[in-house]
């Protein structure tokens, strides 16, 4: 593997280091998400980044106490992973998304936890629990396409839980996207939506996630992108202009 260094982003060093997904930090998305983190670090939120000797970004991992979790979950004292990722292919069956989740056991033992917990999906935006059950994780819980593993160390810590965001779901009357900066994708998609909706006289209502709470109460497993119409959930994760333009199509009724 060469010598490897896991790097601890701060709010002091996060534009030198950046946020993994989003390099540039000219990129709105970034100082909208670097916003966000920074409130988060306080927290317990932490970023870290996988680098090789060569100082080339191999992965990253964000993780963070459950009670203050961007996700529908009902835990506590566990550590709870929003993201995980590899970058290339070629590096994924070289023991570096373990070493991530290693790092993110290692504090969460420190601080006298009694585990770790993650959401996972087949699904787009979201990965899936391979990575998890080969380093211990076992599924406690499922709703939808979301499934919720957990790897304790504490006999007889009360097992987490997902939280049943569809009874959120009917306050959304017409168009609705709900959405936070955790992802620093977001802001582009929602930028892209909202001129999608003018483009069919849609009154696109827009809110932004502020709180861990808020996500929590989010009508979709995701919980950080909500796109509602009527009471439905449409998607619950980064949509393109495209994508979305074909959605208001189908529910309007146009050809």
């Amino acid at each position: 593997m060469g010598t490897l260094k896991m790097v601890t982003v701060t709010p002091g060093n996060v534009r030198e280091q950046t946020l993994f997904c989003v390099k540039d930090i000219t990129n709105p998305g970034f100082e909208s998400k670097r916003k966000w983190f920074e409130k988060r670090h306080r927290e317990g939120l932490r970023i870290k980044i996988l680098k090789d000797n060569q100082d080339k970004m191999i992965g990253f991992i964000e993780y963070v106490p459950v009670e203050f979790a961007w996700r529908p979950i009902d835990a506590a004292n566990f550590m709870f992973i929003h993201c995980m990722y590899v970058y290339s292919r070629k590096d994924r069956n070289n023991g570096y998304g373990s070493m991530l989740l290693n790092e993110c056991e290692r504090e969460a033992g420190s601080k006298g936890m009694s585990g770790v917990c993650v959401m996972t999906s087949k699904g787009a935006w979201i990965a899936n629990k391979t990575i998890f059950e080969k380093n211990g994780f076992a599924q406690v819980d499922k709703r939808g396409r979301f499934e919720l593993l957990s790897k304790k160390w504490k006999e007889g810590a009360v097992d987490p839980q997902l939280m049943d965001w569809t009874q959120q779901q009917k306050k959304y009357q017409g168009w609705h996207l709900v959405y936070a900066n955790q992802c620093p994708w977001h802001e582009k998609s929602v930028e892209a939506l909202m001129h999608v909706a003018m483009d069919y006289n849609i009154d696109l209502q827009v809110q932004e996630l502020n709180t861990a709470q808020e996500a929590k109460n989010a009508p979709s497993g995701y919980g950080v992108f909500n796109l509602l119409h009527n009471g439905r959930l449409l998607e619950d994760h980064y949509l393109s202009a495209t994508r979305f333009r074909n959605i208001v199509k189908k529910e309007i009724g146009v050809l």
